[in-house]
């Protein structure tokens, strides 16, 4: 968060106006988008995280935020852990609560915030699940003659691997954005920063055969966007989804593979390759280098998992 001035020490606060923390909620987003520069997606998730904690926290919080203590967000972690959401879901909740608070003693209405006492749930005990190269090569040729827009799906699956990209990103590239010459596309990331990423020979197949092939069907030539679907709209992350779901399961992997697992296997593929932890980070468009971290435990993981495969006393 950007800094901003605290309040004096001594300060006086409106108790009165702190027990309706809905009518901060618009401010606090308008705060994120204007001076944190956040994108509408992530923006989507902190209102959707903190609209079911307030209704919560008028059922079970003081009346006074200020009498707001840890118990209390511990007491909400243990609801969401008994909804049987996910550690990473659960994590992500912890963020968004811990960023309106923040917000609050910046704003004022708190002298300091008891969320920050709360740590989060270890996340990385649970590795990303990746798929070998050899699962991904038969994913990337699952797209077939029965299927519709076979060119464009597997466009879209040679994308999603070949760059690492989120799929909020890859759905939101436009034709201008791809340059096959040169192999390279700009995609725009969190935060609406824009990178630059590497097509390897298979993406690049794939992209002009779609190119060349359905999508002039699919779309008029004004029309920006490069995967569209079948009446030339932009095609959504939902869509994204169901197309890697269905294409995952005709090849028989698991029903837990996603567009992420493809970015997981991707960064774990580049680290087993020799890649350097600080260009997988500008790569994958993380802002900080513990996020990439994660991958260097995978590739831990599976080595240990070999030696202990392999070698005799293992």
């Amino acid at each position: 968060m950007p800094p901003r001035k605290r309040p004096p020490a001594g300060a006086r606060f409106n108790t009165a106006s702190t027990h309706n923390l809905a009518s901060h909620l618009p401010d606090f987003l308008h705060y994120l988008e204007a001076e944190c520069g956040m994108a509408g997606n992530t923006l989507q998730a902190y209102r959707s995280d903190l609209e079911q904690f307030l209704p919560w926290y008028r059922k079970h919080g003081p009346a006074l935020v200020g009498d707001v203590d840890i118990k209390l967000f511990s007491k909400y972690l243990r609801y969401l852990s008994e909804r049987e959401l996910a550690t990473s879901s659960i994590a992500r909740h912890l963020v968004s609560i811990k960023m309106f608070f923040r917000y609050l003693v910046l704003e004022g209405v708190l002298l300091e915030s008891a969320a920050e006492l709360l740590n989060s749930p270890k996340l990385w005990q649970h590795l990303p699940k990746i798929l070998s190269p050899d699962t991904v090569n038969r994913l990337l040729r699952a797209p077939g003659v029965g299927d519709r827009y076979a060119l464009r799906d597997r466009a879209l699956l040679a994308l999603l691997y070949a760059t690492g990209c989120r799929a909020s990103e890859v759905t939101g590239l436009r034709t201008r954005d791809v340059q096959l010459k040169e192999r390279y596309c700009r995609c725009t990331g969190k935060g609406n920063k824009e990178r630059i990423v590497s097509l390897n020979p298979v993406a690049v197949a794939a992209l002009e055969a779609y190119l060349r092939h359905e999508r002039p069907e699919m779309a008029s030539r004004d029309n920006e966007w490069l995967l569209v679907s079948r009446s030339g709209r932009q095609l959504s992350r939902i869509m994204v989804w169901n197309l890697v779901k269905r294409y995952s399961a005709r090849i028989g992997c698991s029903n837990e593979v996603s567009p992420h697992t493809l970015r997981h296997s991707f960064a774990t593929h580049m680290l087993a390759g020799g890649a350097e932890i600080r260009a997988l980070q500008e790569i994958l468009g993380h802002a900080s280098i513990s996020t990439t971290q994660i991958y260097t435990q995978v590739e831990h993981s599976r080595l240990k998992a070999v030696h202990q495969k392999c070698h005799p006393r293992g």
